[in-house]
C-alpha cells in the first residue's frame, strides 16, 4: 500500500533545511585531512576467471587515511580511457566477489566497487575493510546510531569520506577518463552516492536509487522500518539526546547535501517504500542543486524500487552523457 503522500504532494513536497551554520568548514576540513593523510593506491590484478574483464584488487586511503578495499573491472576488449561507474553498497552489504558486479563492465563502463567500512557480514555480501572506530560510545546493532552524538565521530562521516576519495583515486587511474566519471547506488548505497555529489564538484552522473540517509528526523517520525528504527531506538533510552542527535545527523543528511550538488542526476522511488518513504526522497530530489535531474518513480515498488527496469534507465541515462 501507499506508505506517504500522494505523488502529486511529493512532487511539491520541498521542506525547510535545517542546517548547522559550520556544515561547509566541517566537510572543507575532513576531506582536506583525508587527502593530506592518504598513500599511492594499490591495484593488485585478480586471476578472477573472468574472460570479459580485468578485475584488480583495489586498496585506497580513506577517511584519516584508514585503508578502504575494493574491486576495479575494467572491460577487456575496449580501449582507455574509459569512462567510469562507482558503485556503492546498500546497509550491511560489502563489496562480495567481481562477479557479482559484471552489469557496468558489459555496458563499456569500468566500474569502481566500493566497500563499506565495518560491513559486509549479512546477505553473503562479504566485506573486507574495517572501521576503526575512535569511541566505542554506546549504541543501537548496527550503523546508524555509531559516534551519533557528535559530527566529528559519526559512522558516516568516515563512510561518505571514503566515498570521495574514491572518486579521486578513481580520476588518477590511467585506464579511466576524469571527465566521465559516474557514483551510483540504491538505499544506503544511493544516500552515499547523494553525499558525494554534494561534496565532490565535476562528476559526469550520479544515479540515487531509493536513497536512505534523506530528511532524516522525518524518516524517525514517520516508519518504524529498520535501519531507521536504530535511531528510534536509542533516542527511547537515550532520551536527553535527541536535539544533540538531530544536530549531528544534519551533516550527513542527503537533503543539505543535494542543495549543494551541480552533477546531473537519475533519482528513483518506490512509492511503497516504507524503508526509504517517499517523501524524504522527494525532499532530496526537489532540493537537489542541478537543473539537470529526473526522478523516475515506482509506482507500486517497496524499496527493491525498479530493479531491472531501473538498471535500463541507469544504462540510458549515462549513456545520453
Amino acid at each position: 500500500m501507499l506508505v506517504d503522500m500522494p505523488l502529486d504532494r511529493l512532487r511539491a513536497y520541498r521542506p525547510d533545511r535545517d542546517e548547522p551554520s559550520d556544515f561547509d568548514a566541517f566537510w572543507d576540513a575532513t576531506l582536506t585531512q583525508a587527502r593530506a593523510a592518504a598513500t599511492e593506491p594499490a591495484f593488485a590484478r585478480l586471476d578472477s576467471e573472468l574472460v570479459t574483464v580485468d578485475v584488480f584488487d583495489v586498496t585506497f586511503s580513506g577517511y584519516a587515511g584508514q585503508p578502504v578495499k575494493g574491486w576495479l573491472l575494467i572491460p577487456r576488449h575496449l580501449d582507455g580511457p574509459l569512462p567510469c561507474v562507482i558503485d556503492h553498497i546498500g546497509y550491511n552489504g560489502g563489496r562480495s566477489l567481481p562477479h557479482d558486479w559484471l552489469a557496468w563492465s558489459a555496458a563499456g563502463y569500468a566500474n569502481l566497487v566500493m566497500d563499506v567500512r565495518g560491513q559486509g557480514s549479512k546477505s553473503g555480501l562479504v566485506g573486507a575493510t574495517a572501521d576503526p572506530d575512535p569511541v566505542g560510545a554506546p549504541q543501537v546493532g548496527g550503523f546508524l546510531t555509531r559516534g551519533i552524538t557528535d559530527p566529528a565521530t559519526y559512522y558516516y562521516r568516515r563512510l561518505y569520506t571514503d566515498a570521495v576519495r574514491a572518486v579521486d583515486v578513481t580520476r588518477a587511474h590511467p585506464g579511466i577518463d576524469p571527465q566521465r566519471v559516474f557514483v551510483a547506488g540504491g538505499s544506503q548505497g544511493g544516500g552515499v552516492a547523494l553525499a558525494v555529489a554534494g561534496l565532490e564538484p565535476g562528476l559526469a552522473g550520479v544515479m540515487i536509487n531509493v536513497p536512505f540517509l534523506c530528511h532524516i528526523r522525518r524518516a524517525t517520525e514517520i516508519t518504524d522500518a529498520s535501519p531507521y528504527s536504530e535511531i528510534t531506538s536509542y533516542l527511547q533510552t537515550h532520551r536527553a539526546d535527541v536535539e544533540q542527535v538531530f544536530h549531528t545527523l544534519s551533516y550527513f543528511d542527503g537533503v543539505n547535501l543535494a542543495a549543494r550538488a551541480s552533477a546531473p542526476a537519475l533519482f528513483s522511488v518506490g512509492l511503497m517504500d516504507a524503508t526509504s518513504p517517499p517523501s524524504t526522497v522527494f525532499a532530496a530530489y526537489n532540493h537537489y542543486g542541478a537543473q539537470d535531474k529526473e526522478m523516475v518513480v515506482w509506482a507500486y515498488s517497496g524499496h527493491e524500487g525498479g530493479q531491472a527496469q531501473q538498471r535500463a534507465e541507469m544504462y540510458r541515462f549515462a549513456r545520453e552523457r
